[in-house]
Formats: C-alpha cells, structure tokens, sequence
C-alpha cells in the first residue's frame, strides 16, 4: 500500500482528491490539507510514498528544487492548472516525479499517484502535446495496480519467471500482464520498454474536466 501525503488545496479539488485517494485499497491517504509550511515535517512523521503539491501554493518552482532532497523517501507529484510543457519539464527538473492536471479524470490520478510511487515520471498530455518533452504514451488507458507492479519490475530487468516469483503469480499470468503493458503504453517489446522508460516520461489523460467529488 502507499501512503499518500496531500498539501492543501482548493476546497473542490481537495475533496475530489480525498475521494479518489481513499477509495482505491491500495493508498492510504495519511494526511491532506497540509499547508506548505508543515509538508516536510508530516512526511517526516508518515513516510509518505507520495506527496501531493499544489502549484498554486508554491511561491516559486524553486520551492520544489528545496523540498526534493529533504524528503528523499517521497515522490513529489505537483498538480496545476493546465500546466504548460515548459512548467511541467521544469519541475521534472526541479526533483518533482510528476506535474498534472487538476482537470485530470479521477482514475488516471490514481494511476498516475501509483507510477510516481514507483519513481516513474508522469506528465498530463495536453502539456506533453504541446512541445519539448518526450512522452510514452498511455492511449488513455490506465494501468491496473498489478500492471503497474509488473511494469516496475520489467523495467528492473526481471525475467517472467523472477516476476511471477516475486509477485506470487503465474507465469502465464505475467505474460498476459505483460502484453497489456505493452498495449496500453504503446510499445512493441519489453527492450523498447525499458529503454524508453529510462528516458521518457509517461503520460496521462487530463479531461479538461475537475477531479470528481462523488
């Protein structure tokens, strides 16, 4: 399970975040509302896997670059309104795993709060779509939380037969995982994969759309 750290945010934003976080069984949202202050020292307290940013509360981008390295255990995931693709490459830079929508759907912050737990680096389309930054696309498909088990370990190098050994699945069953990977994240094979994950960041849909309350 990871646990989730959320800063503070728009009342409606804040709420659809709730929702969404605390109904997937596989995060635990620790604490949310956290002014920008107390960020470092809740995640101190609750070792969160992922800490939730809102744009608007930073004074500059520069406060995530101070953040970053006092909380090495967190991936920092920022989201922001309509972020542009020069916003998002620059807190990818600044040591933030992901930079996302508001207007994201609420299934594809869940996917994305799942794949920057894993360190990998997630980015909405419409900012990806608008130039400078590479992208491995996700075709609007989000990844099932045993995927995103199965890709993490694929990009280790595992072989099937270590996957399905660590996950305590079967071999059939981490093909089958693997070849909806490869479908959904627009890759032809598991060597493309793993050279691209090194270098590219993934993307998700945002909906143009706030995150749902209910």
């Amino acid at each position: 399970m990871a646990t989730v750290v959320a800063g503070k945010f728009e009342d409606l934003i804040a709420k659809g975040l709730e929702v969404v976080v605390e109904g997937d069984p596989d995060l635990d949202l620790a604490a949310r509302d956290v002014p920008l202050s107390e960020i470092e020292s809740v995640a101190a307290k609750h070792s969160p896997a992922v800490v939730l940013l809102n744009f608007a509360a930073l004074s500059s981008p520069v406060e995530v670059q101070a953040l970053a390295p006092r909380m090495p255990d967190a991936r920092i995931l920022v989201l922001a309104n309509r972020p542009s693709a020069a916003e998002c490459t620059q807190m990818l830079a600044f040591g933030a795993t992901g930079c996302l929508s508001k207007e994201t759907q609420a299934r594809d912050v869940v996917n994305a709060i799942h794949l920057a737990s894993r360190g990998m680096h997630v980015l909405p389309r419409s900012a990806a779509a608008g130039g400078g930054v590479d992208r491995l696309g996700m075709e609007g498909t989000e990844l099932t939380a045993r995927e995103t088990d199965v890709l993490e370990l694929l990009q280790d190098g595992y072989t099937n037969s270590e996957i399905a050994q660590t996950l305590s699945i079967g071999v059939e069953t981490v093909r089958t995982h693997a070849r909806s990977i490869y479908r959904k994240l627009g890759v032809p094979s598991r060597r493309e994969l793993a050279r691209r994950a090194q270098q590219e960041p993934i993307v998700v849909d945002d909906a143009r759309r706030p995150v749902p309350t209910g």
